[in-house]
């Protein structure tokens, strides 16, 4: 692996950027930087809730990829934004945001886009490409989830099992009678509450407990959660216990089921060996029902990645960008 493709590349401005509107209320915020006749990525971020990382520029090579980002319904700059307890989430489902992605494509004239994404991102990816496999050109993961009911409950109670202290006052953030239930849905009622201090409390613990998994990733980002702002940290849980207590609205093993409609689409998944938010074993089921797909495994690296999770990324977006492919409508 060279150094020089493992480099970030200099952090550059968006040359456009705008609000789209997306039907029921909701305007989504999105930019586009680097060429605007280069080959187009579209940056799906994680959470859900979590916002588009601006930083993402970094990894595609400005002179050679025309970079969109965006942010996902309730977030980031999207409006309106789900920090206002006043703001319901009804229309905020993965199927929405699979449209509001093919109207980004069609708004700013994309034929067929490679998308790159982690975690909650490599399930909203995975859902539209299987959904519109014909306007993916490649595909770039770091972090592999399916936001399954077997991942959910791993995260949410077994994981536990490492960090019994802290899993326990997540648990004990909940009301007694909802312990041995669904966390997920038990937090989606309290961080709704009428009582703002109900809310407050909620978000705090959640974020805590996130930020209990992912401490031990040394060359990652750990205390990722707690250092967003309260307006942020509030919408990131909002949304969050929304999908997760609903599954996403996917079926269980839809994800894999359906990979064949990905077959001649290459890939390359990113995964580091020590994630315990999300284990490698998705990463490792998916590679085996999506042969043109290839699975990088980071010794090192855990969830929230490193130096040697980004520098598989930045090759794997070279590599991309060497097909060339500046297909616009």
């Amino acid at each position: 692996m060279s150094s020089a493709v493992s480099q970030l590349f200099p952090d550059i401005e968006p040359y456009a950027r705008g609000l789209l509107e997306v039907g029921d209320g909701q305007r989504i915020y999105w930019e586009v930087s680097g060429n605007p006749d280069g080959k187009p990525a579209l940056v799906v971020h994680g959470g859900p809730g979590s916002g588009g990382l601006r930083g993402s520029r970094r990894l595609f090579d400005p002179a050679v990829y025309r970079v969109v980002l965006f942010d996902q319904r309730g977030c980031g700059e999207s409006v309106p934004h789900a920090s206002d307890p006043a703001v319901g989430l009804a229309v905020n489902t993965t199927e929405h945001l699979i449209a509001d992605m093919e109207l980004l494509r069609v708004q700013l004239g994309v034929e067929r886009w490679l998308l790159y994404g982690g975690s909650w991102g490599s399930t909203l990816i995975l859902a539209y490409a299987e959904r519109f496999p014909e306007r993916v050109s490649e595909v770039v993961l770091a972090g592999v989830t399916t936001t399954s009911a077997a991942e959910i409950d791993w995260l949410y109670r077994g994981v536990g099992l490492l960090l019994p202290q802290e899993w326990e006052a997540f648990r004990d953030g909940v009301p007694e009678a909802d312990r041995d239930g669904d966390l997920v849905a038990a937090y989606r009622r309290l961080v709704n509450d009428a009582d703002a201090g109900v809310r407050a409390a909620a978000v705090r613990s959640w974020c805590a407990w996130e930020d209990a998994v992912i401490a031990h990733e040394s060359s990652g980002s750990p205390g990722y959660y707690g250092a967003k702002s309260v307006a942020d940290q509030v919408a990131l849980v909002r949304i969050c216990t929304h999908y997760f207590a609903e599954r996403a609205w996917l079926a269980e093993g839809q994800l894999l089921r359906e990979a064949h409609r990905l077959a001649g689409i290459a890939a390359t998944l990113v995964h580091g060996r020590l994630d315990l938010a999300a284990p490698l074993r998705t990463a490792w089921e998916l590679s085996r029902v999506w042969p043109s797909a290839r699975l990088r495994v980071i010794e090192n690296s855990g969830h929230t990645g490193g130096p040697e999770m980004r520098a598989a990324v930045v090759d794997a977006l070279a590599e991309y960008g060497r097909r060339g492919g500046c297909e616009s409508l």
